[in-house]
């Protein structure tokens, strides 16, 4: 009987985690794209997961450390999938970029989800007090600039854009077109809405590709 015992509390000592990780980071997601880091509190982040306090502290350190890593699922779940429409190079580059806004557009426009983008939603409420998280969401925000740059300049070295084309401006002009989507979603716009934010940025692709002259000269 004795034995009995002590086998059970051996086995008893390696006890696995009883939550799924992805779907606790989905919750806490949702909570801070909602309302925003400062606006989420601890017990929302506990009610919302269903974990404990102790198992949040133990498993993520903090409210940062849970950031930090809601941050890393949001890339996962979103940005990596809308960023592989850049890297379909069968298409033109106005077909890419049109494959590109339109999967931005219909995430910010979801309903299984905030409106908007999760980033921008999250460094517009930030206060100063937050600075280590405003550099992170920041640093985020350069990525995925950074990203349109590294397609633009790939295009360009395919003979696809003029040599003279200015292309960190263009990305930041797109990064600019992004933002404003987000925005506007928050604020109530459609996905038909933001499509047509679209379909106007890219009638205008022909004049933002085209060398300006003046700074030819």
């Amino acid at each position: 009987m004795t034995t009995q015992t002590s086998g059970c509390s051996k086995k008893g000592r390696g006890r696995p985690k009883v939550f799924d990780r992805e779907n606790m980071l989905d919750n806490a997601m949702e909570l801070f794209w909602q309302h925003g880091y400062e606006a989420t509190s601890l017990s929302g982040l506990v009610e919302a997961t269903g974990a404990t306090a102790p198992t949040l502290y133990a498993e993520f350190t903090n409210k940062e450390g849970l950031f930090r890593a809601v941050l890393d699922r949001y890339v996962v779940r979103f940005v990596e999938k809308r960023k592989a429409e850049l890297l379909c190079d069968e298409k033109t580059v106005e077909q890419a970029l049109l494959g590109y806004l339109t999967a931005v557009a219909r995430g910010f426009a979801s309903k299984d989800t905030p409106a908007g983008c999760f980033f921008i939603n999250t460094s517009a409420t930030l206060a100063a007090s937050s600075e280590p998280i405003a550099c992170c969401v920041r640093e985020r925000h350069v990525r995925q600039e950074q990203t349109l740059l590294d397609f633009l300049r790939r295009r360009q070295q395919r003979g696809q854009i003029p040599e003279q084309t200015a292309l960190a401006t263009l990305a930041q002009f797109l990064s600019c077109v992004i933002y404003g989507m987000s925005v506007s979603a928050r604020d109530g716009a459609s996905e038909e809405k933001l499509m047509q934010i679209i379909h106007t940025t890219l009638r205008l692709w022909p004049a933002l590709v085209t060398p300006d002259e003046k700074n030819q000269r």
